[in-house]
């Protein structure tokens, strides 16, 4: 195990090690099934394997428009010496024509419709000249040329979705062309959110002195729902150690998972640590070395995960994002999905220290055919407009002492490119 030396803290894991230890931590798991509407499954997780119940496509159908016939009459054709075939009639898409193809006949078709009996090829138009009831082929062409066959896609009892697999878009319109209505999912997870601190006060209040807007409550519970998870609002505690032990607990018997902000420091009237050890959980972790977000916590009670986040809203987005979205992730089966990157050189050097991770807060501007990333020059892990003012965050690892100007970076995109 990696470590380094933190004021106030026993010891300061890496972030690696730290998402290391949730992962071998963590044995609780969602096993609650519901069945939803199949547009209602988009972002849910299966709950079981789906077998295709019919073939997609049901029937052998044109690939595009032209003339259903036999290859074996057109075979040697030319534009010097056409085969000649009679026209017998027409097949428009989503019409059944009992129609046969015999020898030397041919039938319009349009691109999706049902392959007639006796054809085995579709002359596209441009290989062919309707005269006078009847069509000139100009090409032969390879037996079952330009037609979709039957169950090309998807054959009836073929694996359409596997379990454990979040449903996706895609997903959802294979599904329809099963014509399956229902899906059988895990239930969405459920995440309780504690708040802790005298100075807090809720959404809509009015705003005296010496107290501040709990923003950081909402924050977490937008990024919850971005997740496809339920929110739990568990309030706001005081600084007590009783109180907040009360909270967690609850929290624990009506979700899978708690996630306090606040009091996670070493002060005087942090006490949310020792409040989580009081319950009789266990203390994974305590003080991690990255910037911002040191004094983040983890602890597990009964395999459940209680993550342990900064008051301060930028340290309580970055621990989200490393610790809770993984957690989230292993109780749900909820796949992450990394945020996009872009390559952008950076506008000045950069200092950081060695040992930490540091995440750093940027700009992105347009220079040319490339992207230069400005350091925010205000960069606290309280003053969250930093967040809504940057367009992505630059990873400064451990293992150096900070990024030169003109030196290539990755930059995690916060915000889209448009307008850049």
């Amino acid at each position: 195990m990696l470590t380094v030396a933190g004021i106030g803290f026993k010891e300061l894991i890496k972030v690696d090690e730290a998402i290391c230890r949730i992962k071998q931590e963590i044995t609780y798991r969602i096993s609650e099934v519901e069945v939803v509407d199949l547009i209602s499954s988009l972002g849910r997780v299966s709950s079981e394997n789906i077998l295709a119940p019919i073939d997609v496509p049901p029937y052998d159908r044109a690939a595009m428009d032209g003339y259903a016939a036999r290859a074996e009459d057109i075979t040697g054709a030319t534009q010097l010496n056409p085969a000649i075939l009679k026209l017998i009639g027409s097949i428009e898409v989503g019409e059944f024509k009992d129609i046969k193809v015999n020898r030397g006949e041919a039938v319009e078709i349009s691109t999706g419709a049902k392959i007639p009996e006796g054809a085995n090829v579709v002359v596209p138009y441009e290989d062919a000249r309707k005269v006078n009831g009847y069509v000139e082929v100009y090409r032969a062409i390879p037996v079952w040329k330009n037609i979709s066959m039957k169950g090309e896609d998807i054959k009836a009892g073929e694996l359409a979705l596997e379990k454990d697999m979040v449903i996706r878009s895609w997903d959802i319109g294979v599904l329809a062309s099963l014509n399956i209505t229902k899906v059988k999912v895990y239930r969405k997870p459920r995440i309780a959110v504690l708040s802790t601190g005298n100075e807090l006060i809720e959404l809509g209040e009015d705003l005296k002195p010496g107290k501040i807007v709990n923003s950081t409550k909402w924050m977490i519970a937008a990024l919850i729902d971005e997740l496809g998870g339920e929110f739990i609002d568990l309030g706001t505690a005081r600084d007590q150690e009783e109180e907040i032990a009360k909270r967690v607990l609850e929290g624990l018997k009506h979700a899978d998972m708690v996630i306090t902000t606040g009091g996670t420091s070493v002060g005087k009237k942090d006490y949310v640590i020792k409040a989580v050890k009081s319950i009789g959980a266990k203390i994974v972790f305590h003080g991690v070395s990255m910037r911002p977000g040191k004094p983040t916590g983890f602890a597990v009670l009964n395999g459940k995960p209680i993550v342990m986040l900064s008051g301060f809203p930028v340290a309580a987005l970055i621990g989200f994002e490393l610790f809770a979205k993984k957690a989230i992730s292993i109780i749900s089966g909820l796949k992450e999905t990394p945020r996009p990157r872009i390559k952008a050189k950076m506008t000045r050097r950069v200092a950081s220290e060695l040992g930490v991770r540091d995440f750093l807060r940027v700009k992105l501007v347009r220079s040319g055919s490339e992207f230069l990333a400005e350091p925010l020059k205000l960069t606290g892990s309280g003053i969250l407009s930093t967040i809504t003012k940057s367009t992505g965050m630059v990873v400064i690892p451990e293992e150096v002492e900070g990024v030169e100007e003109g030196e290539e970076v990755d930059v995690i995109l916060l915000r889209p490119l448009e307008g850049i």
